[in-house]
């Protein structure tokens, strides 16, 4: 895991552009603390800050190699894992291809020289990487199928800026940190974010399972993967069989490091079912890691997404495994001390307490391993969240993933609400995501209805979660690996039909099955809950004063958008709902946005 950073001008001479590219590179250490490259040409430049994770004394970058066809440089920058490396290695060898280190980047460079633009349908795994190609004059950008890795540029007239994180883009004096109000529904809810879109102005994702190519004649993004939906066959004892067999090889193919490794285990099926495969494939000695907070034992209250604490589930499920657990104990009070690191960490507003404790707790477990195994996206896929079971939310005619919370922009300033029309902009954002569903030809009612709404949820609710859980780890040099986002595994399960996914009456029944002789009863009976939260009188007493700071400061960025006496009666309340902790919650973003705009400098427009 790594990150990368470059600059592409045909209009300039970029080798006099060390010192800037040398910045960009420089901004991304945290992502790789172990060595970093630049490489410069008169109209490119690229940069690499390296996380060694396999080969540790090879597999340096950038990599450069010259193809005998043409002689001019090939090069590569390159952030994330290649989990078929080794089956890609043989078949390139079988070609003739050689090779000098045991690195999967040696192999992504070899296989574009083989399969050109189209070797990124060979790649299994999560990556980010940019390729030049001297020959072609051209760069192409390229974003795992999922988007679990990041990628960002900016196109100005004649060139382009890229990087892993904003950061790096920021550090090029090209760029300027701007937003306006019409991203304010974003800001306020990233996960109403299109697949592409950030909260500055004129910076874009590039989008899941697509590339981007720069050339003369400017930038040009277009998708190399997507769902297709088609009729499936198996049985639910065979689709269960198949998804086992499935996930039990992604497992095996995510193990492979030449560092310690060790799972997230939360009590719950999904990482529970996770650690119970590596477990069986790891020599013994594996570790496991989850969080918790002091004085949870009073504090806590159940909500619809958070129905019980992890720790009693997740020592139950270390015990019977077999495997060593640590259950880091996390003082709520701490939380608002690491927000400035877990701003620094995204470059967009911080997700409060959510980002802390997930900092402090990789921070902990950097102490002690390199890689770790998640069971991020597993709810998504198979259908966890209890959205998926709520009628209401399920025919409603807007993203079911919201749940029955109140719309923060619902606390602009009338004005404000006149001129960015945020009701309206939800319903364009709902309409565009629910146009890409793959549909299957004949498919109606519910089953129609529920393919709909699980792509919607691998859409901007997934992406938020990858999105944290990739700041959070890289910020320490922790490397998370996903096994529940790998494409195969994606491709079968998108097309077994609802009712089979829920063939037990509950949520991820199809997971559920395939995994019932690896985990205790009470793991595997467990109900859905949700990453912890906090309820810390003394935690949300800090989070009072700091909303009310805001909201009493005419210096705020956010002064003069807000009906303050409507946060106000927000904040006094304690309603019930099914996708936040409590009000608070909430309430959040407005507190970090404040923070982003001051301490990045971000100039709002009308």
């Amino acid at each position: 895991m790594c990150g990368i950073a470059g600059w592409i001008d045909f209009s300039r001479d970029l080798t006099l552009e060390r010192q800037t590219v040398e910045a960009m590179t420089a901004s991304l250490h945290r992502r790789g603390p172990d060595s970093d490259g630049v490489w410069l040409a008169p109209h490119i430049a690229l940069g690499h800050r390296r996380l060694a994770i396999v080969d540790l004394e090879g597999g340096k970058q950038p990599m450069v190699v010259h193809p005998r066809s043409t002689g001019a440089p090939v090069v590569l920058t390159y952030s994330g894992e290649v989990y078929n490396f080794r089956e890609l290695r043989a078949q390139l060898t079988a070609r003739g291809h050689r090779f000098e280190t045991v690195s999967d980047t040696e192999v992504l460079l070899h296989a574009y020289l083989e399969w050109g633009a189209a070797f990124v349908d060979h790649l299994t795994g999560m990556f980010a990487f940019a390729i030049w190609d001297a020959g072609r004059e051209e760069l192409l950008l390229v974003r795992d199928r999922l988007g679990v890795k990041p990628l960002y540029y900016h196109v100005y007239d004649g060139g382009l800026l890229f990087g892993s994180e904003p950061k790096a883009i920021l550090a090029n004096p090209l760029f300027t940190a701007r937003t306006s109000e019409d991203k304010l529904p974003i800001l306020f809810n990233p996960r109403l974010s299109m697949p592409w879109e950030t909260p500055f102005t004129d910076l874009r994702q590039v989008q899941p399972g697509h590339m981007v190519r720069f050339d003369r004649a400017g930038a040009h993004e277009t998708p190399y993967w997507r769902l297709v939906s088609r009729e499936h066959h198996d049985d639910t004892v065979t689709t269960a069989a198949r998804v086992r067999e499935i996930l039990e090889d992604v497992v095996v193919h995510q193990l492979i490091a030449d560092v310690p490794l060790c799972t997230l285990l939360s009590g719950g099926l999904d990482s529970s079912a996770i650690t119970a495969l590596a477990a069986a494939h790891q020599p013994p000695g594996l570790r496991s890691f989850s969080v918790d907070f002091q004085g949870a034992d009073d504090d806590f209250r159940a909500t619809a997404l958070r129905p019980e604490r992890d720790t009693p589930f997740a020592l139950a499920a270390a015990a019977h495994l077999g495997v060593e657990h640590t259950s880091l104990m996390l003082d709520p009070e701490a939380l608002p001390g690491v927000v400035p690191e877990t701003l620094l960490a995204r470059d967009t507003p911080s997700l409060g307490q959510f980002d802390s404790s997930m900092y402090l707790l990789f921070r902990a477990i950097r102490e002690r391993s390199t890689v770790a195994l998640s069971g991020e996206a597993a709810d998504e896929v198979f259908g966890g969240y209890p959205w998926f079971f709520n009628q209401d939310t399920v025919w409603g005619d807007t993203f079911p993933w919201l749940g029955n919370s109140p719309r923060l922009t619902d606390c602009l300033a009338p004005d404000v609400r006149a001129r960015i029309r945020p009701d309206d902009d939800e319903r364009d954002r709902y309409a565009t995501l629910r146009a890409r569903v793959p549909r299957l030809p004949g498919e109606s009612g519910l089953q129609a209805r529920m393919r709909e709404v699980l792509h919607l949820s691998l859409q901007g609710p997934l992406v938020y979660l990858l999105d944290r859980k990739d700041r959070m780890s890289m910020a320490v040099g922790l490397e998370v690996r996903v096994p529940f986002c790998d494409h195969t595994l994606l491709e079968y399960v998108w097309n077994v039909p609802w009712k089979m996914k829920v063939a037990d009456g509950r949520e991820k029944s199809l997971l559920r099955a395939a995994v019932a002789d690896l985990l205790p009863a009470e793991v595997l009976e467990r109900r859905k809950s949700a990453y912890p939260a906090t309820f810390s009188p003394a935690h949300a007493k800090t989070v009072r004063a700091a909303l009310d700071a805001v909201l009493d400061d005419g210096d705020s960025p956010l002064a003069g958008l807000l009906d303050v006496p409507k946060v106000r009666e927000l904040a006094a309340g304690q309603g019930r709902m099914m996708t936040m902790a409590d009000n608070l919650h909430l309430l959040l973003p407005l507190i970090e946005v404040d923070r982003w705009m001051r301490g990045y400098h971000v100039s709002l427009t009308a």
